[in-house]
C-alpha cells in the first residue's frame, strides 16, 4: 500500500485563517493525503477573525512532512525571530518535498533562511521585504522555484493550493477539485491589486495600514540582521 502524501500547514496566533483554510481545503479533497495542523502545543489557537483553530500535532510529535506550508498573517512578524518556529521549519525542510507558503508566511521561510537563492512571493504590501532574506522577488499570484511554492496575498491561497496539487499528482486531478469546489472566480470589483485598484482606495489602504507596515519593516529589520 502506497504511503498517503503528508502535507502540514503551521498554526499560530493571529494567522489569516483564509491563507490556511483555502489551502486546507483543497489538500483534503485529494485522496491519500493526510493533512496536519501544526503548533507547539494541542491548545486552540486564535486567528484574526473569530475563528479558532485547533493544531492536530505538535512540533515534538509531528511526523517528516512531504510539503511544508507557512500561512500569513499579522501573527508572521512575531514569528520571524521565534527560534523554536524556525527550528522546527529548517527541520522539517530538510526532508521535504515542497517547502512552501501562502502570503507573509513567505517572510517566516525567509527568516529560516529557506528562500535564500529562490524566487518567491507574497502579499504585495509585504514582497520588498523578500529581498532582505536574499529571495527574488517576483509580484505573482503563484511562483514555482524548484521545490519552493509560494502564494501572494489571502485568497491567492487557492491558487497556490491547486498549483501544488498539480505537481504533486497531475493536472487532472487538481482540475478534478477544481470543479468539486466550484472554483470559478469573478469578483464584484477590479480592485484586487494595487495595479487596478482606484487610486483613492490604495491611498486609503495605505494610510489605515501605515502602522502596521512600520511594525512588519521593524521586525523585518531585526530577524535579517540578527
Amino acid at each position: 500500500m502506497m504511503s498517503k502524501t503528508r502535507i502540514g500547514l503551521l498554526v499560530f496566533p493571529d494567522v489569516t485563517q483564509l491563507d490556511l483554510t483555502a489551502p486546507l481545503q483543497v489538500f483534503s479533497s485529494v485522496p491519500d493525503v493526510e493533512v496536519h495542523l501544526v503548533w507547539k502545543e494541542r491548545e486552540p489557537v486564535r486567528t484574526d477573525s473569530v475563528m479558532t483553530l485547533a493544531p492536530t500535532t505538535t512540533f515534538t510529535d509531528c511526523p517528516p512532512l512531504d510539503v511544508l506550508c507557512v500561512p500569513g498573517g499579522g501573527g508572521t512578524d512575531a514569528l520571524l525571530q521565534d527560534q523554536e518556529v524556525l527550528e522546527f521549519l529548517r527541520r522539517q525542510a530538510q526532508s521535504a518535498r515542497y517547502v512552501t507558503s501562502v502570503c507573509t508566511g513567505a517572510l517566516v521561510l525567509g527568516a529560516a533562511g529557506l528562500l535564500r537563492g529562490f524566487r518567491a512571493t507574497t502579499h504585495w504590501a509585504a514582497v520588498e521585504h523578500l529581498a532582505a532574506f536574499g529571495a527574488e522577488p517576483v509580484q505573482e499570484r503563484v511562483v514555482v522555484d524548484r521545490n519552493r511554492v509560494s502564494g501572494g496575498g489571502v485568497t491567492a491561497g487557492m491558487d497556490f493550493a491547486l498549483t501544488l496539487v498539480a505537481e504533486l499528482f497531475g493536472v487532472d486531478v487538481a482540475q478534478f477539485v477544481q470543479l468539486r469546489l466550484e472554483y470559478d472566480p469573478r469578483p464584484p470589483f477590479t480592485a484586487g491589486s494595487p495595479t487596478t485598484a482606484p487610486a483613492d482606495v490604495l491611498a486609503d489602504y495605505l494610510r489605515r495600514t501605515e502602522v502596521g507596515r512600520a511594525r512588519r519593516r521593524d521586525a523585518v529589520l531585526r530577524a535579517s540582521t540578527a
